[in-house]
């Protein structure tokens, strides 16, 4: 893995030309400016991706487990007069949504992140919905760290026995380690009742979005309070999803506040989020690369004071790279001593190869690239 500091551009490179054809890697001509701490002007940009971007590579990572309902993440990366970002909206995804996606990476790739705070950041596990039997396996792919996120609620309150079996593994695994469990909205308000009050037996630290809609995620929160049941709400999907990120904040919804560089349109309006929340934040991940990991770290570590859970900031999500066999960088980012260094990430050519998309999904990452490029061109912001 290759690592710079955030200052580092190339302004005015010239590169040369390739066409994508068949292959998973471009690269264009043209006369491109770094300006470090900038904003992007959307309407400003150019007809096309290849008249900004030097080189633009769509991968696919085998993963160890099954995470979110898939075994393979693809993503596009691309090369700006920054640096390497990351483009990777979840395929379902329509293009409204996925446009505040590559609105991250243009930012990433052509300004450099806030100066950060810290030179590197905690991390936590992440544990998948999978069998208790697999949980201290999984666990060990994240050697240091005292805190994990456990996914319950994959068939709602029907895996709740298993949920239960899964905390129990952990605590086995990783004695004294901090617990957190992420139910992504699966939960009715009826069973948010019932999981949470079994949940209640296990020291969490909390649980995210146990249901989907932000009003039944603020009346979830006042029951946890009236039961006295010591489990703090967080906030994922309300947050990264929704037209409105901060009525999360103004309904009293949620203790703490989960942001993801990608979903929210950059390390800057992630940080425009957190502030006008008031809310304690907690970064993490939507399964991204090492090159979408180093973006993570970077708003990790610009967190204010203000918007840290104690005293340290708070273990971030952002050890993820761990659930994929392979990489794009050499060594990946993953955490050593439970941390991660900031620093941007460069791919290794040999992996950029060796993980390079087919050439249908090359296409289709490209011809999505192009119809995101034209909302944000467009659109209003």
């Amino acid at each position: 893995m290759t690592t710079r500091d955030g200052s580092a551009g190339h302004p005015g490179r010239s590169v040369g030309d390739s066409a994508i054809g068949g292959g998973a890697v471009a690269t264009t001509r043209s006369r491109k400016s770094h300006t470090p701490g900038a904003n992007i002007a959307f309407a400003a940009l150019p007809a096309g991706p290849r008249e900004v971007f030097s080189r633009i590579a769509v991968v696919s990572l085998p993963m160890v487990t099954r995470f979110r309902g898939i075994t393979t993440r693809e993503a596009l990366l691309l090369e700006g007069p920054a640096g390497w970002a990351e483009f990777s909206p979840f395929l379902e995804y329509e293009v409204p949504e996925a446009s505040r996606w590559l609105a991250a990476a243009l930012e990433y790739a052509c300004t450099d992140p806030p100066l950060p705070q810290a030179d590197a950041v905690p991390v936590n596990g992440t544990i998948p919905a999978c069998p208790p039997g697999s949980v201290a396996a999984v666990a060990a792919r994240y050697p240091g760290a005292g805190t994990f996120k456990i996914k319950v609620a994959e068939h709602g309150l029907d895996s709740l026995a298993e949920d239960c079996a899964r905390i129990d593994a952990l605590r086995a695994a990783a004695p004294g380690a901090q617990v957190r469990l992420d139910a992504n909205g699966r939960y009715t308000v009826a069973e948010a009742r019932t999981a949470l009050r079994t949940f209640s037996r296990f020291e969490l630290d909390y649980i995210e979005q146990p249901v989907m809609d932000v009003e039944d995620l603020a009346r979830v929160r006042a029951d946890v309070d009236r039961a006295g049941l010591g489990i703090r709400i967080a906030a994922d999907e309300s947050i990264r999803k929704a037209s409105d990120p901060l009525r999360v904040a103004a309904l009293g919804a949620a203790d703490v506040i989960i942001v993801k560089v990608q979903p929210l349109g950059g390390v800057r309006a992630a940080l425009g989020v957190i502030g006008a929340s008031g809310l304690p934040a907690v970064v993490s991940s939507a399964l991204d690369t090492s090159v979408g990991l180093s973006a993570g770290v970077a708003l990790a570590a610009s967190l204010p004071a203000s918007a840290r859970l104690g005293e340290g900031i708070p273990a971030c999500g952002l050890g993820t790279s761990a659930l994929f066999h392979s990489d794009v960088a050499d060594p990946p980012l993953r955490a050593s001593g439970g941390v991660l260094p900031v620093g941007r990430v460069t791919p290794a050519e040999e992996r950029l190869s060796a993980l390079a998309a087919t050439p249908d999904r090359v296409r289709w990452w490209t011809d999505r690239l192009q119809r995101c490029w034209d909302h944000l061109r467009t659109s209003p912001h």
